[in-house]
C-alpha cells in the first residue's frame, strides 16, 4: 500500500511540474504582442503563392546536393532514378502552374538521363515560371474546373492545393533519395553561424 501510494503521489508530482511548465509556455505568447488574426484576402491562392519561393530553394538546393553520378541512383529497381525525378518535378511545376494559370505550359524538352546541370536549370526555370504564371491568380475563380490529367476535371483551388502537395511530396521523396546516399537534406542541415 505504501508502494502504491508513493507511486500516486511521484506521478501527482511529474504530472503537476509538467502543468505548470505547459501553463508557463502557454502563457509566454499572450504575454507578447498577440498575432495579426486580420481576415486575408486570398487565402489559398496567397498562400501557395507564399510557398513558392522556399519550396524553391529547398528543392534547387536538394537538386544540387546530389552528385552528377547520382543522378541515376534509384533506391530499388522498380523505382524511378534521382534524375527522373528532377524531370518530373519541373513537368509537374510548368503543368500545374499553366493550367491555374490559365496558360499553356512552357515546351520544355527534358529527360531523365539529361546532364545534371540541365534538369537543375529546368527546375529553377519552372519556379520561375510559377511564380511568373500565379502572380494575377486569386480566390475569385476556384470553384472553376478544367482538365488536369488525361480526363479528370479538378477546380482551380483544389489544382492549388495539389500544387502546394506535390512540392511538399516531392522534397520528402529528394530528402529520402539524397539520406540514403548520406548527403543531409537542405532542410536537415545545421544552422550556420
Amino acid at each position: 500500500m505504501k508502494l502504491r501510494a508513493g507511486l500516486i503521489v511521484a506521478g501527482m508530482t511529474v504530472f503537476m511540474a509538467a502543468s505548470s511548465a505547459f501553463a508557463q509556455q502557454a502563457a509566454a505568447p499572450a504575454a507578447s504582442a498577440a498575432p495579426d488574426m486580420t481576415p486575408v484576402a486570398n487565402p489559398v491562392s496567397g498562400f501557395v503563392k507564399a510557398g513558392v519561393a522556399r519550396y524553391e530553394k529547398n528543392m534547387v538546393a536538394a537538386a544540387e546536393a546530389m552528385p552528377a553520378e547520382k543522378y541515376a541512383f534509384k533506391p530499388s529497381p522498380e523505382m524511378n532514378s534521382y534524375g527522373h525525378l528532377m524531370m518530373h518535378i519541373a513537368q509537374t511545376n510548368n503543368s500545374f502552374c499553366a493550367k491555374i494559370a490559365g496558360q499553356a505550359a512552357p515546351d520544355v524538352k527534358i529527360a531523365e538521363t539529361d546532364p545534371k546541370d540541365k534538369l537543375v536549370a529546368a527546375i529553377k526555370d519552372s519556379f520561375a515560371y510559377c511564380t511568373t504564371a500565379l502572380e494575377k491568380v486569386d480566390d475569385s475563380k476556384l470553384g472553376e474546373q478544367f482538365v488536369l490529367f488525361a480526363n479528370r476535371p479538378i477546380s482551380r483551388g483544389g489544382a492549388l492545393v495539389a500544387l502546394g502537395g506535390s512540392w511538399t511530396d516531392h522534397y520528402a521523396t529528394q530528402a529520402i533519395y539524397l539520406r540514403l546516399n548520406g548527403i543531409l537534406p537542405p532542410t536537415a542541415q545545421p544552422e550556420k553561424k
